[in-house]
């Protein structure tokens, strides 16, 4: 199974440790676009403050985070499980996964990123502010920019299991399932049940849940019909969607 996430906008200091090492990355095959979105990355925020603000779409506020970019190069690493936080992440809760739970996390979980295309959990990367959505001068749209590399190697790493698809729409656009990998490909919209409403907060700490029950039981579903029996095993009320492969988590309290 290779479960597919977003990244966090909001992400934990970098480490004090080594700083990145590029070559270090899972997925070899996207080296040569990563490279080519650090460089210019790195360029534009120690070049013009303003403009790389302007680029990457922060606010006043977030000032800082230009610097930090600037400084990618040189600044400590951590591994991604650790630098990705937020409503998702917390609820997934990757620290407190027991031993085997952990090693499945790290062969199983590929975090997508604007400025990395993907990594494994255990990948070594320093925090950066860099959204999918972000329109480089040089490079263009970072959707566009991935959607070629993505599509030589991720069909390689989905290998011939299920894929578990819990991306944003932003991040889809960097790669989509296609042929065979489509056919076991499964997504999943939560839903709260008395309103068959979806809750922003609601839907992200319900997926981290998810992973995280999936992880801890060992569940390798193969197809969705797969994963459908083994989240009704752990308790979740799911429906199937209306396209092939989509699927309904019902869940009645909102937290």
């Amino acid at each position: 199974m290779l479960v597919l996430l977003p990244p966090s906008e909001g992400k934990a200091p970098s480490g004090s440790g080594a700083p990145l090492k590029p070559e270090s990355l899972s997925l070899p095959g996207l080296a040569e676009a990563r490279e080519a979105v650090l460089d210019e990355l790195v360029e534009l925020c120690a070049a013009d403050e303003e403009k790389a603000r302007e680029v990457l779409g922060l606010s006043e506020g977030l000032r800082g985070e230009v610097a930090k970019n600037a400084g990618l190069r040189t600044a400590g690493a951590r591994p991604a499980g650790e630098v990705y936080t937020g409503v998702l992440y917390d609820a997934l809760g990757l620290a407190t996964l027991d031993a085997a739970a952990r090693e499945r996390a790290g062969d199983a979980l590929l975090v997508f990123s604007g400025l990395w295309g993907a990594v494994k959990v255990t990948d070594r990367i320093p925090s950066y502010r860099c959204s999918m959505g972000v329109k480089l001068p040089g490079l263009g749209a970072l959707g566009a920019h991935w959607r070629g590399p993505m599509a030589s190697v991720l069909p390689e790493a989905a290998g011939d299991g299920l894929v578990l698809d819990l991306r944003s729409s932003a991040y889809a656009t960097a790669w989509r399932p296609k042929g065979e990998v489509a056919a076991r490909t499964a997504t999943v919209r939560v839903l709260h049940a008395p309103t068959r409403k979806v809750v922003s907060h609601f839907n992200k700490a319900t997926k981290g849940r998810i992973v995280r029950s999936l992880l801890e039981a060992g569940a390798e579903p193969g197809t969705p019909a797969e994963l459908v029996e083994a989240l009704r095993d752990l308790r979740y009320v799911v429906e199937e969607g209306g396209k092939p492969g989509a699927l309904d988590v019902l869940v009645d309290e909102i937290h």
